[in-house]
């Protein structure tokens, strides 16, 4: 019987950023604290665990989407899909400083001189529970841009691991004026790395991922640009639940 066996099982969600590179899209990657008690040392997504704010109804008047092409990933997302995109934009803001939503003109958010300190107070004002992203975005006027983020599958951690996720996984395009960068507490390095860079690095013992993110990088490494990546994600129908399982003795 495995040490951790009866580890209860958090919702969590985590978000694949792309953006356009030569000679493969690049992926925003963080590297979290060797102190960290998941995933110590390793690169991983911006991502984390779903909070009960995150199911809250005032969200309903600061998204925009699903999208009706997104009808398929909502109802794979089941009745508590709110939360898990909601929970996806919050932790990417948290961790990587991205926050993905629109303006009150419409337009997607950028970082300029006259608003650049205050969106990086929001974010270390949201981690340390100060103010709730509902808030933030009723200050500034934002509709969170959930018709961007696709939903594409989902990992639960094995039992016997010591802390146990169930992950839904999105897909978005990066915002062309926002650059993501690490928090430098939970995370202390993070990066824009194609997949198969990312990949040859693994497997050369220089940058340590878990198996979900191996698995995640090897699937996107077939996509060459962001169009043909978000293409693939609003597209997609089938959206695949893995459980992996740690060999005996593990």
């Amino acid at each position: 019987m495995h040490e951790h066996a009866d580890q209860p099982v958090r919702p969590a969600a985590t978000v694949i950023i792309a953006k356009d590179a030569k000679p493969q899209v690049e992926i925003f990657m963080l590297r979290r604290t060797h102190q960290a008690a998941f995933a110590g040392g390793m690169f991983v997504f911006p991502g984390g665990r779903v909070d009960e704010d995150d199911h809250a109804a005032y969200y309903e008047e600061h998204r925009q989407g699903p999208s009706p092409a997104q009808l398929p990933q909502q109802e794979a997302l089941g009745e508590d899909w709110c939360g898990y995109w909601i929970a996806g934009i919050r932790e990417t803001f948290e961790e990587a400083g991205i926050l993905l939503a629109y303006n009150s003109d419409g337009d997607i958010l950028s970082y300029e001189d006259h608003n650049r300190a205050t969106f990086e107070g929001y974010r270390h004002a949201l981690h340390a529970g100060e103010i709730n992203l509902a808030e933030i975005c009723a200050r500034e006027k934002l509709n969170l841009a959930v018709d961007l983020i696709h939903f594409y599958n989902r990992w639960i951690t094995p039992t016997g691991r010591p802390r146990r996720f169930d992950t839904r996984f999105f897909i978005t395009e990066a915002p062309t004026r926002q650059v993501g960068f690490h928090d430098g507490n939970e995370t202390v390095d993070s990066v824009w790395i194609s997949p198969g860079e990312a990949l040859r690095l693994n497997a050369a013992g220089d940058f340590g991922m878990m198996a979900v993110t191996v698995k995640q990088l090897s699937d996107l490494a077939q996509h060459q640009t962001v169009q043909d990546l978000i293409t693939m994600a609003r597209n997609n129908r089938e959206f695949p639940t893995y459980r992996p399982v740690l060999p005996p003795g593990a």
